[in-house]
């Protein structure tokens, strides 16, 4: 084996001056501050005092309490994950990685080490937000790498500690400020696929969204979380705020506890729409999901591209939505969806599990038998009772087997999901076929840029009901609740959660239409716009040799 150099083997065992340390942890802690905040946040605060805490001691520990803190921040990341396996959780166990290292930083080899480690955080920040605070971090976090990385190559073995003054600053400013245009031409002109040349399986990422399954009791914490979900611009009127019930799936299939799809997708048909209703136009962008559907405004009247539009009115796609995606809806709140229902989805509209909830279905049946075949006053008769007995508030009761009979007759207290439940459930008990609708209701219409934010607070299930004459028909049971009955509610338990006064609200809204911008502008740039950006030249859709020519003249000019 040929002998490495003396002054590189001297180099990998000796101590890191305090200084070199100090600039070091610096540039390791600027790249692992974007990565937390993308995390649970239990998880960043504990990680952040884990890497806090590295930095500052100087001994490095043994390894065997590095593997025991390792086991430990491993089980960690994955509770908070809910023991799923994907990006989110792999971007996590980055991170504690990350905060660990400094543990086992004892020499300058190891310094090396870590610099090249904390290259990868403000990487795999960017696979899960692409928002312009990231990149605000992550360019400054870049030049302390650079200014680390300096002082390193510098160091030699018995020389003074290499100085960090305004010269070495000067110059890692201007290595930065030259690799800006470059960037930007690589992110414009660089030519772009139509498709990522890989993905990931669905349902392995751990994104918040709205599935095809809805238990009881499960919302509780997305209710407190506050970020956006769907940002909506009507292009000539808004519909009123009482109006906004914003559709995503619908569930068929009731198994005793949970509500699910169940239905195979069946193309729909457009629906009848009475004279004089209002229609109502509008763009989208939908926050990535991880599940294949879109959200529109409750009725849709087509489907918005790429979407597909089911019988059921939900709009579906071939692909999950891993990015940001806008599209275009046309929808009416005075649509009537009269399909009239096949055999097979009047006995599912009508199924219920055989061996739950029998004083649910005692009362159903009485109530059908003193209806004497008029639905209608069913409906009516169950939301009297919901608005004179029945409570609203986040706080409930565990229910049992029978959940459904505990919700009616026992704590009578509960949100959207037990309401929304317990009703279909007496609808079908009744002999009236119905679903469960899941999607958002409400929004939150931002001052400086006239858009509406649909948030992940504003979650919410309600009950269709097919009616001789009318079709499937809205009905909000838990909107029935007196007033006087509401225990608590979702604004409450937002404004105990967040992180912003009420007082600073002003800037809120700007900083959220800030981001809207920016997704417009960058995130959601893509091949399809890439291609039409030479369009002032006179192309109207560039091929991708002529990309690759752009790209090569605006390197060009970026590098001379």
């Amino acid at each position: 084996m040929p002998a490495c150099a003396p002054w590189r083997c001297c180099l990998m065992a000796e101590a890191i001056p305090p200084r070199v340390r100090f600039w070091c942890m610096a540039a390791a802690a600027s790249c692992l501050l974007p990565l937390l905040l993308q995390l649970p946040t239990g998880l960043a605060w504990t990680l952040a005092a884990t890497a806090a805490f590295g930095m500052i001691v100087v001994r490095p520990w043994p390894t065997v309490l590095r593997l025991v803190l390792l086991a430990l921040l491993g089980g960690y990341v994955l509770v908070s994950h809910g023991y799923s396996l994907g990006r989110d959780t792999g971007c996590a166990m980055l991170a504690s990685l990350l905060a660990l290292k400094p543990y086992e930083t004892r020499d300058l080899r190891d310094a090396n080490s870590l610099l090249g480690f904390s290259l990868f955080a403000p990487f795999t920040a960017f696979l899960q937000d692409q928002g312009p605070l990231v990149l605000g971090l992550s360019l400054p976090a870049m030049g302390l790498l650079l200014v680390a990385l300096s002082v390193l190559a510098e160091q030699r073995p018995g020389a003074p500690v290499p100085v960090v003054g305004r010269t070495r600053l000067r110059s890692v400013g201007l290595a930065v400020l030259m690799a800006v245009p470059l960037a930007l031409a690589g992110f414009w002109l660089f030519p772009r696929l139509a498709s990522p040349l890989w993905g990931m399986p669905e349902n392995a990422m751990g994104r918040t969204g709205l599935g095809e399954r809805m238990t009881p009791d499960e919302w509780v914490e997305m209710f407190a979380d506050d970020r956006p979900a769907l940002r909506v611009r009507f292009e000539d009127r808004e519909p009123r705020r009482q109006d906004l019930y914003w559709r995503g799936q619908v569930l068929w299939e009731f198994d005793g506890q949970s509500w699910n799809r169940g239905m195979p997708f069946v193309e729909g048909r457009a629906l009848r729409v009475d004279a004089g209703a209002d229609i109502y136009r509008y763009q989208a962008t939908l926050e990535p999901t991880d599940r294949p559907y879109l959200v529109t405004l409750d009725l849709p009247l087509q489907a918005p591209d790429p979407g597909r539009l089911g019988a059921d009115m939900s709009v579906t796609t071939d692909q999950p939505v891993t990015s940001l995606l806008q599209y275009s809806g046309i929808s009416t709140v005075q649509g009537i969806h009269d399909v009239p229902l096949d055999p097979l989805e009047m006995r599912r509209a009508l199924s219920l599990p055989r061996g739950f909830n029998p004083r649910m279905r005692a009362l159903a049946e009485r109530w059908r038998q003193e209806a004497a075949g008029d639905d209608v006053a069913v409906v009516r008769r169950a939301l009297d009772w919901i608005g004179a007995e029945f409570s609203y508030s986040l706080t409930v009761p565990p229910a049992g087997r029978h959940s459904v009979d505990d919700f009616l007759f026992e704590t009578r207290v509960g949100f959207c999901q037990h309401f929304s439940s317990a009703f279909a459930n007496l609808m079908r008990g009744a002999g009236i076929p119905s679903r469960v609708v899941l999607g958002y209701a409400g929004g939150y219409r931002n001052p400086y840029g006239g858009y509406w934010v649909v948030r992940s607070m504003d979650a919410h299930a309600w009950t269709e009901v097919w009616l001789r004459g009318r079709g499937w028909v809205r009905v909000d049971p838990t909107a029935a609740v007196h007033p006087a009955r509401i225990l608590d509610t979702v604004e409450d338990l937002a404004r105990s959660e967040a992180l912003m006064p009420e007082t600073f609200a002003p800037l809120r809204d700007m900083g959220d239409w800030l981001r809207r911008n920016w997704n417009d502008l960058v995130v959601s740039f893509d091949a399809a716009r890439q291609a039409s950006l030479l369009r002032p030249l006179g192309i109207s859709r560039a091929d991708t040799w002529q990309l690759v020519t752009a790209f090569s003249i605006g390197a060009g000019l970026a590098l001379d």
